[in-house]
């Protein structure tokens, strides 16, 4: 079993589709803590709910993001986490956080990267009008959304699509994907290897699973 921590900031369906997991037991794992940058965040309430520990901690009432991540880093060892869990967390993190969990800062994102990294990648989506756009659950680096990607599905992009739309079925992959790869780590089952040549990136291995868990 491993300890997640997740940072939220808006409404933590994806937090809640890992409840979802740990209950019904496709997940091995507990949520020790959710920490959220804003304090209406329904993400707090969901966790509430599940009677799991939060944490508002405001990043306006820090002098920059470096100090912002260490209270956070801070507040997650403290509670015992291993895997930190970026679901709709709206800020850019650190190498004060990647430091103390490095390969262990988990973040899904709502397009096949690398195309469509940063925010509104559902409108870049529509804009260029792919046939074929979905989810990536990876790794944190320093970049925008360039950490080594773990796993990644597909999503149809439909004539009648608007970004309302898309997003939903998206979203619907989402909660499927990111607890399968959190279970993935709970199982030992994700490495990353160093790039072989000079401007290459690292990339996730993960090992075949011992015993089938219904998606592999």
């Amino acid at each position: 079993m491993i300890a997640l921590g997740v940072l939220v900031s808006g409404d933590g369906t994806n937090f809640q589709a890992i409840v979802d997991a740990i209950a019904a037991r496709l997940l091995d794992a507990r949520v020790a803590v959710v920490i959220s940058n804003v304090a209406d965040a329904g993400a707090l309430a969901r966790a509430r709910a599940a009677n799991i520990d939060t944490l508002v901690m405001e990043h306006g009432q820090f002098p920059d993001r470096r100090a912002f991540d260490s209270a956070v880093v801070q507040a997650l060892r403290s509670r015992g986490v291993e895997v930190v869990v970026l679901a709709g967390f709206m800020r850019l993190v650190t190498d004060v956080l990647l430091d103390a969990f490095p390969w262990r800062v988990v973040n899904v994102h709502p397009g096949l990267l690398p195309s469509f990294p940063g925010v509104h990648a559902q409108k870049q989506a529509l804009d260029y009008g792919v046939r074929i756009t979905g989810c990536t659950v990876h790794l944190v680096d320093r970049g925008t959304d360039t950490g080594p990607i773990i796993a990644q599905a597909a999503v149809p992009g439909l004539p009648d699509d608007d970004e309302g739309s898309l997003r939903e079925r998206i979203l619907a992959r989402e909660h499927e994907l990111l607890p399968l790869v959190l279970q993935w780590m709970a199982e030992g089952r994700v490495t990353v290897s160093a790039p072989t040549n000079p401007g290459n990136r690292s990339r996730v291995h993960v090992r075949a699973a011992r015993t089938c868990l219904g998606v592999d």
